[in-house]
């Protein structure tokens, strides 16, 4: 059970550093907060998912891509061509997609509060009960919690805010733009696919082939870093869990190509 002792002692008093018993530094409460909150919203906007997801892509689908050519081939050209192939295709699929997930998110929350203003003019205590309800389930007390939803007026902006993220999880300020989304992922994944493929425009057979590996890998090393730290977890757990995909999906795809070749052939 948490000391509440300690808890008390972590709490800084009006907006002054503080120390923690842990850490005996002084602590810039309004500067953590701040970090804090640009981390979760960087999260529930889905920068930091699409930030990932886009370069991680870009990375693995066009390694795989080189690699099964290279098995299969041995023609640099054959390798440039497919690469940008996939590059090109792969951007475009990553930025529709994105458009479509995030313009399909926006349109079902507007159709969420457009019942939710409904409810709110036809049967407001209803809307009050289950906002009641809800924050008792977050652990207010009974009585805090129905004068909470009793002193919010119906007729403000900030009430229907204010319930959606209590009754339905969906705050309207960090659904993210479907513009945004489209364009950033086409981007990242762009700078994702480049990375393997780059070294065939300067040079070709087992050079490229390292190059483009270990550049690969590093990037992955880094991405998987990145999302460790962001996600305070051990940095090289994420690092070298993120090598380990990429290496696995390589050897498969490599293998398959040499498949291929040889029955070609």
């Amino acid at each position: 059970m948490t000391d509440p002792t300690r808890i008390v002692g972590l709490i800084p008093s009006a907006g002054l550093p503080y120390t923690t018993r842990a850490d005996p530094r002084p602590v810039d409460a309004a500067a953590d907060a701040a970090e804090l909150r640009a981390r979760a919203s960087a999260v529930n906007r889905g920068a930091a998912r699409a930030a990932v997801l886009g370069i991680n892509d870009g990375l693995v689908t066009n390694v795989c891509l080189i690699l099964a050519v290279v098995g299969a081939s041995s023609e640099p050209s054959a390798v440039r061509i497919a690469g940008l192939a996939s590059l090109i295709a792969g951007a475009f699929s990553m930025a529709a997609g994105e458009w479509i997930s995030v313009r399909s998110q926006l349109e079902l929350y507007q159709g969420v509060v457009a019942e939710l203003r409904r409810l709110t003019a036809r049967n407001p205590r209803l809307i009050l009960d289950e906002l009641a309800g809800a924050l008792m389930e977050q652990g207010l007390a009974t009585d805090t919690s129905h004068r909470v939803a009793a002193e919010l007026p119906l007729d403000e902006e900030h009430f229907i805010e204010f319930s959606s993220r209590n009754l339905f999880g969906v705050d309207p300020g960090e659904l993210g733009s479907p513009w945004v989304s489209a364009v950033s992922s086409f981007g990242l994944f762009t700078v994702g696919a480049i990375v393997p493929l780059s070294p065939w425009f300067f040079t070709e057979g087992a050079t490229a082939v390292t190059v483009s590996v270990v550049a690969t890998a590093v990037a992955s090393i880094f991405v998987g870093g990145w999302v460790a730290r962001t996600a305070s977890r051990p940095v090289w757990t994420g690092a070298l869990r993120q090598l380990a995909i990429v290496v696995a999906a390589s050897a498969v795809t490599y293998g398959i190509g040499e498949l291929f070749g040889t029955a070609i052939s």
